[in-house]
C-alpha cells in the first residue's frame, strides 16, 4: 500500500489563513499596527530574487509590511552591519532575514552577518543566541529556523505521535539537521543525527520511525532502507538530468520517492512538501515576533526600577543631595517606561530627546490621569510648587507603585544666575543632575534665542534694505537669477497667494504686483517683536540699535526681552506637532505697516529657517527624579508674560505612556491666579486635555506673610512670626489660600492642598491650615515632608490625588480670579485693541502679563486685596503661539540682576569638570 502524501501545499495554505487572522485581529487592536518584515540581499542572485519574491508575496497575503533591502555587489561587510543595525534599531519591524548567500565582490563573514541581527528579530532562528535557546529546550522563548519548524508542523498533521518514536535525521547543517535533531529531542523523541560519515547509514534509516533527511544528495535515501510505516520528511531540493523536461533538468529530494513512498506511511513530495512550509513557517515567525513586541510594549505596562534614598539629617544642600545619587542610565529608564530605541535621542548619559512619531505609534491607547501642581500666591519665603510636584511622583511611583510622569518646565538661564535660583525642585525632591536640569540641558532655550534674534535681524534688515533701494533693485535681490532664471522660492509662493497674486513666474508680475510683493513697508514705530537673551540683563530694556555707520543713519529705539519671554518659546509650550509648530511660526506677527497691515514672519520669508532651528527643541527632553521617576522637562514660557507651564507635547506623550490607570503629574508657574489660571484657559483649551485634580501648594509661613506678617529680607534671619507660632496671623493668611482653591474650583476640578511642611511649623499650625482648607472647599489637605524626606514624605498627598474625582469643568470669569473692580486700558492699550480687532486676532485666549507677588498687579498687596483696578498699560500679540498678553502695571519683560547675583559663587574646576557654588 503506496503511502500517504503530506501536502506542504495545503498545511501551508492553512498556516497562512490563521496568520492572516491573526493579523487581522492586532489591526482591531491597533489600526496603526502591523507586523514588519525586512529581506536583506547582497547581490543579485537569481535563485535568491525568486526565493525573496516568494516571501514577499506571501507576507503581502497575509497582512505583514514586508520590505526588500537590496545592497549592491559591491556592499562591504561594514555596510552590511550597518543596514542591519539601522533595521534592528526600527521599531516598525519585527523580522530581519539576510538572504543567503551574500553575492558580494568583498570577503564577508556570514556568521558575522547572522549574528549581527537581534535575536528578538531573527525569525530565520539562525543566531547564536536562538539555537543555544534552541538546543536547551527553551522552545519559548527564542525563534526555530523555518524549514525544521515547518517539518514539525508537517509531522503533526499525520496525527503520529512523536513521543517515544525513534526519530532519524540524515544532515547536521545549522539551517535543517541540528535544529530538526534538537525539536524532535525536546518534543520527547529518541534522535539519532547521521552524516556521510555514519557507518551503516541503511541499518540506521531502518530503525526510524520518523525520517527526516536534509544531506543534500539527490534520491540518495532508497526505498529498501525505510521501514515500513515511517514517516518520512525530505528536505532536498535538487536538480537531476530530465530530457523529458523543457529545460533539461528535474527537481527531486534526497529520497527515491518512488521506492520510498512503498515502504513509508506517510511522505512528502519534492517539490510541494518542506519548501512551502519554509516560507509559511518564517510568516508565523514574523506574526510570534509581532505578538511578542505588542506584549512587551503595552503602553503603561512598566518594568520600572527604583533608586533607594539614603536620607541625611540634617538635610544636606541641594547639590549634594544631588550628587549622593547615582542616576540610572537613560536609556534604562527609557526602556523601562516603554519607550523603544528608535524612539529615544540619548544626550550623553542622563538625559535624551524622545521622537514625535511615538505619538502615532500610541494614538489609540487610552490616557492617564492629569494633575496640576499650582500654588498661594507667591512670597520671597517660596511654597515649594517644583518640589512638591517632584515628591507627589516620587510618592506615586516609588512608594505607591504606580506608574507616573512629572511634566515641568525647562529653568530660564536668567533666574538661575539672578536671584531665584534652580526649579529642580529641592532637598530630597529633585530632577538630577541638577546641573543639566538648570544649565543648558538640551539646548532648547539656545535654539529659541538663535531663532528669535533670526527674526530680528531680519525685521531691521528689511526696513533697511527697503529705505535704501528701489521697488526693481529689491525685487531682483530677492528674486535672484540662478543659471540665468528667476524663482520664487515656497515661502515667496505663499505671500504672493496671501497677497492674491496667482502667479509663479518671477517675470510675469506687473509693475505694482513687485511694489506690493517686495515692499512690506514696516512702520519702525510698530515693531514688536523684540531681541532676547537668557541672562537677566536691566541694561537691555531700553536701547538704541543701528549705531554703526554701515547702516546709513538707521536707528531706532528696541529692547532685549529674556529667551523665555519670546513668542517663540509659547509657541513651543503650544505647538502639537512639527506642522502645527511650523504654522504657528509663520503666523508671529512682528510688525504693522504703514496701511494697518499685519506684518508676518512668513512676509520676512524666514519662517522655514525658524523650523529647522526648532526642529530637535520640539523634542521632549527625558530626565529622572532622585527615585527614578521618569521626568519630562520641556519648554519653559516666563510665567508672568507668557503662559508659564511646560509643554503640551510632554503631557500628551506622557499621558499615553503611563497608561489607564497611571499618572501626569505637570506643574503651573506661579500662584493659581496666573499659571493655573492660563494652564485652563489656554493650554487646556489648545491641548484639548482636562485635569483629574488641582494640587494647591501652601506653606505655614507664607500664609503668615499674607497674614500682615513682617516683611522678609534675602540673607536676614527670618523674623520670630515666621519661626515661632502665632495661630492669629496664620488664620489671617488663610484667606489668599481660601481665594486661590475657589479659583481653582471655578473650573469645576476637584482641589487638593498640600501643606508643605519645614522645621519650625508646629502642630497647631498644621491642622490649622488643613482645617481652613476643607472649610474652604478643598477635596482634601495633607500635611507633606517629602523635601525632607522624599517621596514617603508626599504619601499621604499621593493617596488623597488617587482618590480626587473628577468634576464637571465650568468656564471662568477672569475677574473672578483676581477679585479686582474693574480694568483700567491706559491709551497704548486701547490702541491695542482696535488694531489687533481690525487684524483679526480679537478673539485670542487672553494670557496676563501680571506679578506673580501679589492677587493684584501690585506686588507688596499682600493676602486677598480689594477695591483695585487693574491698568493694562499695554497689549501685545503672540499669534504664533495663539494669545494676546495684557501688560498689567508696570510688569517688565526681562527681569534685572541684584546685586550681588548667583554667578559671584558659580565656577568650574578645570581639572574635575565639576560644577561649583551652584546653589
Amino acid at each position: 500500500m503506496s503511502a500517504q502524501i503530506i501536502s506542504g501545499k495545503e498545511v501551508s495554505a492553512q498556516v497562512r489563513e490563521r496568520l492572516r487572522k491573526d493579523v487581522e485581529q492586532m489591526k482591531l487592536k491597533d489600526s496603526n499596527f502591523r507586523p514588519g518584515l525586512v529581506v536583506l540581499q547582497v547581490g543579485d542572485r537569481d535563485d535568491s530574487n525568486l526565493y525573496i519574491s516568494m516571501k514577499l508575496k506571501a507576507a503581502a497575503e497575509i497582512g505583514i509590511n514586508a520590505t526588500h533591502m537590496r545592497l549592491p555587489k559591491t556592499a562591504t561587510e561594514e555596510e552590511v552591519l550597518h543596514s542591519i543595525r539601522e533595521v534592528n534599531e526600527n521599531s516598525s519591524v519585527h523580522g530581519l532575514i539576510v538572504q543567503l548567500p551574500l553575492d558580494s565582490v568583498h570577503k564577508i563573514d556570514t556568521e558575522k552577518v547572522t549574528n549581527a541581527v537581534a535575536p528578538e528579530k531573527d525569525v530565520d532562528g539562525l543566531t547564536s543566541i536562538n539555537a543555544g535557546k534552541l538546543s536547551r529546550g527553551d522552545l519559548g522563548d527564542c525563534f526555530i529556523p523555518c524549514t525544521p519548524n515547518g517539518c514539525m508542523e508537517l509531522i503533526r498533521q499525520t496525527g503520529v505521535s512523536v513521543a517515544g518514536k525513534r526519530a532519524v535525521v540524515i544532515g547536521r547543517s545549522k539551517i535543517v539537521g541540528a535544529p530538526m535533531h534538537d525539536l524532535l529531542l525536546w518534543s520527547h523523541a529518541t534522535v539519532t543525527t547521521c552524516h556521510s560519515k555514519t557507518a551503516d547509514l541503511a541499518g540506521e534509516v531502518g530503525k526510524a520511525d520518523i525520517l527526516v533527511v536534509g544531506i543534500g544528495k539527490a534520491e540518495m535515501v532508497k526505498g529498501e532502507w525505510i521501514k515500513k510505516g515511517a514517516v518520512v520528511i525530505d528536505c532536498g531540493i535538487n536538480h537531476i538530468l530530465d530530457d523529458t523536461k523543457a529545460n533539461g533538468k528535474r527537481v527531486v529530494g534526497d529520497v527515491h520517492y518512488a521506492s520510498a513512498k512503498e515502504q513509508a506511511g506517510f511522505i512528502t513530495p519534492v517539490p510541494g512538501g518542506v519548501g512551502p512550509m519554509t516560507v509559511a513557517m518564517l510568516m508565523a515567525n514574523t506574526v510570534l515576533s509581532a505578538k511578542r513586541f505588542l506584549e512587551t510594549h503595552q503602553p503603561g505596562k512598566w518594568d520600572i526600577s527604583y533608586t533607594k534614598l539614603n536620607l541625611q539629617k540634617p538635610v544636606p544642600s541641594d547639590i549634594v543631595v544631588s550628587r549622593s545619587c547615582v542616576p540610572k542610565p537613560i536609556d534604562r529608564l527609557a526602556k523601562e517606561v516603554g519607550l523603544l530605541s528608535d524612539e529615544v535621542e540619548l544626550y550623553g548619559k542622563t538625559k535624551a530627546k524622545v521622537q514625535l512619531n511615538i505619538i502615532k505609534r500610541l494614538q489609540s491607547q487610552p490616557d492617564g490621569k492629569y494633575v496640576v501642581v499650582t500654588g498661594i500666591t507667591p512670597t520671597p519665603l517660596g511654597e515649594g510648587k517644583s518640589t512638591t510636584t517632584i515628591g507627589l511622583v516620587q510618592a506615586l511611583g516609588a512608594h505607591m507603585k504606580l506608574n507616573v510622569f512629572a511634566c515641568v518646565r525647562q529653568p530660564s538661564q536668567g533666574p538661575t544666575f539672578g536671584i531665584k535660583g534652580g526649579a529642580a525642585g529641592g532637598g530630597y525632591s529633585q530632577v538630577i543632575p541638577m546641573e543639566e536640569f538648570n544649565l543648558h540641558l538640551t539646548g532648547d532655550i539656545h535654539a529659541i534665542t538663535a531663532a528669535n534674534n533670526l527674526v530680528a535681524a531680519a525685521v531691521d534688515a528689511r526696513m533697511f534694505h527697503e529705505a535704501t533701494q528701489s521697488d526693481k533693485a529689491l525685487y531682483n535681490r530677492l528674486v535672484p537669477l540662478s543659471g540665468g532664471q528667476r524663482k520664487f522660492s515656497p515661502i515667496q509662493i505663499h505671500r504672493l497667494k496671501k497677497l492674491g497674486i496667482d502667479k509663479t513666474d518671477p517675470s510675469t508680475l506687473t509693475e505694482e504686483e513687485i511694489t506690493r510683493f517686495a515692499r512690506l513697508d514696516i512702520d519702525p514705530s510698530s515693531v514688536t517683536w523684540q531681541r532676547v537673551l537668557d541672562t537677566n540683563d536691566r541694561f537691555l530694556r531700553k536701547i538704541t540699535i543701528g549705531q554703526a555707520p554701515t547702516e546709513k543713519g538707521y536707528t531706532r529705539e528696541a529692547q532685549f526681552d529674556i529667551t523665555v519671554a519670546s513668542e517663540i518659546m509659547a509657541v513651543l509650550a503650544l505647538t502639537s506637532s512639527l506642522e502645527d509648530m511650523r504654522q504657528r511660526l509663520a503666523k508671529m506677527v512682528v510688525a504693522t505697516s504703514r496701511s494697518g497691515q499685519p506684518i508676518t514672519t512668513e512676509d520676512l520669508g524666514v519662517s522655514g529657517a525658524l523650523t529647522v532651528l526648532m526642529k530637535d527643541a520640539i523634542k521632549p527632553n527625558l530626565m529622572q527624579t532622585l527615585e527614578g521617576t521618569p521626568v519630562f522637562v520641556h519648554a519653559g514660557p516666563f510665567a508672568n508674560i507668557a503662559h508659564g507651564n511646560s509643554s503640551i507635547l510632554a503631557d500628551k506623550i506622557a499621558l499615553k505612556l503611563v497608561g489607564p490607570d497611571g499618572f501626569v503629574v505637570t506643574e503651573a508657574g506661579f500662584g493659581a491666579d496666573i499659571g493655573m489660571e492660563k494652564f485652563f484657559n489656554i493650554k487646556c483649551r489648545y491641548s484639548g486635555l482636562r485635569p483629574h485634580v488641582v494640587v494647591l501648594v501652601a506653606t505655614v509661613r507664607a500664609l503668615k506673610m499674607h497674614g500682615g506678617g513682617p516683611t522678609v529680607t534675602a540673607g536676614m534671619p527670618l523674623p520670630k512670626e515666621y519661626v515661632e507660632e502665632n495661630l492669629d496671623l496664620l488664620r489671617n493668611g488663610c484667606s489668599n489660600m481660601r481665594k486661590q482653591i475657589e479659583n481653582a474650583k471655578h473650573f469645576g476640578v476637584p482641589v487638593v492642598v498640600a501643606v508643605n511642611a519645614f522645621k519650625t511649623d508646629t502642630e497647631a499650625e498644621l491642622d490649622l491650615v488643613c482645617s481652613m482648607a476643607k472649610d474652604g472647599g478643598a477635596f482634601d489637605a495633607v500635611r507633606c515632608s517629602h523635601w525632607a524626606e522624599g517621596g514617603a514624605g508626599a504619601m499621604a498627598l499621593g493617596q488623597a490625588v488617587q482618590k480626587a474625582n473628577v468634576i464637571v469643568a465650568i468656564r471662568i470669569i477672569a475677574q473672578k480670579i483676581y477679585g479686582a473692580d474693574d480694568i483700567e486700558l491706559l491709551p497704548e492699550a486701547q490702541h491695542k485693541v482696535e488694531l489687533y480687532t481690525k487684524q483679526g486676532f480679537g478673539n485670542l485666549p487672553i494670557c496676563m502679563a501680571k506679578t506673580h507677588l501679589s492677587l493684584s498687579h501690585e506686588a507688596d498687596k499682600k493676602g486677598v486685596p480689594t477695591g483695585f483696578v487693574v491698568p493694562i498699560r499695554d497689549i501685545r500679540a503672540s499669534v504664533g503661539a495663539g494669545f494676546l498678553y495684557p501688560l498689567v502695571g508696570t510688569m517688565p519683560t526681562i527681569p534685572g540682576l541684584p546685586t550681588r547675583p548667583c554667578f559671584y559663587d558659580i565656577d568650574l574646576d578645570p581639572e574635575t569638570e565639576q560644577v561649583n557654588g551652584l546653589f
